[in-house]
């Protein structure tokens, strides 16, 4: 299989919308298939994420309007953030605007300190509701139109959902997670792609194996789901670029260069070859210096095109 390259960012960290949209459009015209962007509203680390957060789906509307062919997505949107009837709406929405180009990453949500930030309820259980919300969210888009969709569950109930808008295709669904039993059956059933996520490669190969096992106990042809690897990406022509683009991008560049797709890029390649051999088909270079569109044109010059 013929593996594809995303750009995946974490704007909480500290960007704009222009600075994302720079990087989307820089993305588009180097050839990417998609850009990728987290859910969160408080910065992480050290750094003081100015001038603040930028809402995942709001951003995404933008760009779906000011980009014409890259892909656009989350890794991965909290299910504690909206109601899922909401999001289906939202979500529907931003592809139509950008013409049937829209995935949505879904996850439970982890992070409780933005949650107090901003007066989000954070529940104790939250794998029980994500589970709900994507029953809800494929229920409604797949409700034939001009037919009302229902739902009775433990955390939501709908009643006579009109169940529109409708996306202009079926959006593809991602769910990660190194769960080993609920995970995995939820993939199975609902994703379009499993994405496995900072991970070594053994841990990778594992994670891949409990989705196909998942998927044929389910009777679903485990070829039919997308195995992915999201990773942070730092990456340079020599140990000297390298190491700058590392401490640009906030990391120690010897912890990055053992645990990320990080290092010179006939590193980089090496270690993307394994992750392959491991069963990873499509990779998210996740690029912290937004900043720095040359090291996307080197991801996509001299990385991906040995791929």
């Amino acid at each position: 299989m013929h593996p594809d390259f995303r750009i995946f960012t974490e704007p909480q960290q500290g960007a704009t919308y222009d600075d994302q949209l720079a990087v989307a459009q820089a993305a588009e015209t180097l050839g990417f298939d998609a850009f990728f962007r987290s859910d969160h509203y408080v910065a992480m680390g050290e750094g003081d994420g100015l001038p603040g957060p930028t809402d995942s789906w709001v951003t995404l509307a933008g760009l779906a309007r000011e980009t014409s062919s890259i892909r656009l997505g989350t890794l991965v949107t909290s299910a504690t953030f909206r109601w899922p009837g909401l999001l289906a709406i939202q979500v529907a929405q931003v592809d139509q605007m950008s013409g049937g180009r829209v995935e949505l990453g879904l996850g439970t949500g982890w992070f409780e300190a933005e949650h107090r930030a901003y007066g989000v309820p954070f529940p104790a259980k939250r794998f029980g509701p994500f589970a709900e919300q994507l029953e809800i969210i494929t229920g409604l888009w797949g409700t034939p139109s001009g037919q009302t969709y229902s739902f009775d569950g433990e955390h939501y109930q709908l009643a006579d959902s009109p169940a529109l808008p409708k996306p202009v295709r079926d959006i593809p669904i991602i769910i990660g997670g190194s769960g080993a039993r609920r995970t995995p059956a939820l993939a199975a059933r609902y994703a379009t792609e499993y994405n496995a996520n900072f991970c070594s490669v053994e841990d990778a190969a594992a994670n891949f194996g409990r989705i196909r096992a998942a998927c044929q106990e389910a009777g679903r042809d485990p070829g039919s789901i997308v195995m992915s690897l999201a990773h942070t990406t730092a990456v340079g022509r020599d140990d000297a670029e390298y190491r700058r683009r590392a401490e640009a991008s906030g990391r120690d560049p010897e912890e990055l260069r053992a645990q990320g797709l990080s290092g010179t890029v006939s590193e980089v390649v090496d270690k993307l070859g394994r992750y392959r051999e491991a069963g990873a088909g499509r990779f998210y270079f996740q690029v912290l210096d937004l900043a720095d569109l040359d090291h996307l044109e080197l991801l996509a010059r001299e990385v991906v095109t040995q791929l």
